[in-house]
């Protein structure tokens, strides 16, 4: 029971990405599947994170006495995927925008349901 603590950062993992992932396959609201697409993403970043993470590392700065380095680049990346993520996030934000325009919905279901009552007149 020693070793639970040290797993805790996996289990809140875990437990994201089952809710990110719950959320985009159960809910027919688009914004919901971007929060669920979210919370999925902010998942993977702890994963790396939690990997990332040496005990009695220091940073990569040579100096007296320090034999355990860090690696930053998982750090660097997660910065990189967390701009890319608002990025995608605004897109999808304002592809739903459009959307709305559209279809004056946002419920996937009605928009299907409009889309095929269209292919039907066609």
């Amino acid at each position: 029971m020693d070793a639970f603590p040290g797993l805790l950062n996996y289990w809140v993992v875990i437990f994201m990405i089952v809710t990110g992932f719950y959320i985009v396959i159960a809910q027919a609201n688009l914004v919901k599947k971007i929060v669920g697409l979210n919370i999925f993403q902010a998942a993977v970043f702890v994963l790396y994170i939690s990997m990332a993470k040496i005990d009695g590392g220091t940073a990569p700065i040579l100096g007296e006495g320090y034999t355990v380095y860090s690696n930053p680049l998982p750090h660097v990346l997660i910065l990189t995927a967390i701009v890319v993520g608002i990025a995608t996030t605004a897109l999808g934000l304002a592809l739903i925008v459009r959307i709305r325009e559209s279809f004056d919905t946002i419920e996937d279901d009605e928009i299907q349901d409009i889309e095929h009552q269209e292919d039907m007149r066609s």
